[in-house]
């Protein structure tokens, strides 16, 4: 049986409620002397099932659990009630179709999106910001709203990479400005300002002085790519692709290819620079 199907007893009760603080705990109460329970039992396995986790599903066999069903002062069977963040929210009493048990279900489920917040929580908690990146890229296109854009944006400072962080940012509105952004906010600011660096400030320089200089081009980029500022290094790159394919003896296109593979194929920009690469191929 799946963890979230379990079987309700006095003993595991009370840690069933506080599940339901972070996911609705749907409590299913039955009995096997009672034939109108069959049904609603098999729609809500089905329904638990299909939504893989989305609620916990508490079955109370009613004829072992008394005292349990009197506790939720329990008067007909089947009974179904829905919990969520420890109280009593919905349900319904006496047999149901499937499609209204499911109509019930929804208007308490977490959206997908939500989801993967809580599935990304705690690898940003313990700074495995590459390992939450994907998730968070599907939460923001589930939805995007100022939760989904804060919890990608904290994944991208926490991996250095500023320039991706601060249009999400940006897009936050002010009602949505809490401590949370506040604390994003100086996070972004440090590392604008730590990615500023001498090194890259004296190669800049060196390039103004040396224009052509194609070896100066893809040091800057390494630098750059080390602070996090991967569109500013790939543009440079492509720049001198456009021009020549095996510009600086052929250290521009693996630079490029290799900072590309850094980023991973899901990242949008690796995506954009991976395309425009391979238009100047064919």
């Amino acid at each position: 049986m799946q963890e979230f199907i379990v079987d309700v007893s006095a003993q595991n009760i009370q840690q069933l409620v506080e599940v339901s603080m972070t996911r609705p705990l749907v409590l299913n109460f039955y009995s096997a002397q009672v034939p109108e329970c069959q049904g609603v039992n098999q729609a809500l396995v089905s329904e638990a099932q299909a939504r893989n986790g989305q609620f916990v599903l508490g079955n109370v066999n009613c004829d072992s659990e008394m005292e349990l069903a009197q506790y939720f002062r329990i008067q007909a069977l089947p009974t179904v009630l829905i919990l969520v963040k420890g109280q009593p929210v919905d349900g319904f009493a006496g047999p149901q179709p499937a499609e209204m048990i499911s109509q019930v279900l929804q208007k308490h489920l977490p959206a997908a999106w939500e989801l993967k917040l809580q599935e990304a929580a705690p690898l940003l908690e313990s700074k495995a910001f590459d390992k939450a990146l994907p998730i968070l890229r599907d939460a923001l296109a589930d939805e995007a709203n100022a939760a989904t854009r804060l919890a990608l944006a904290e994944a991208f400072l926490g991996l250095k990479r500023a320039e991706e962080a601060e249009p999400l940012l940006a897009e936050v509105g002010l009602a949505d400005q809490d401590s949370r952004y506040q604390g994003l906010m100086a996070q972004l600011q440090l590392l604008k300002e730590s990615a500023d660096t001498p090194e890259i400030r004296a190669l800049q320089a060196q390039l103004e002085a040396e224009p052509d200089n194609q070896g100066l081009v893809v040091e800057l980029a390494v630098q750059l790519h080390q602070a996090g500022r991967n569109e500013e290094a790939l543009e440079s790159l492509l720049g001198l692709l456009r021009r020549q394919m095996d510009a600086a003896n052929g250290e521009a296109r693996t630079t490029f290819l290799d900072i590309v593979k850094a980023l991973g194929p899901a990242d949008p920009v690796a995506s954009s620079y991976r395309r425009r690469f391979y238009g100047l191929l064919y």
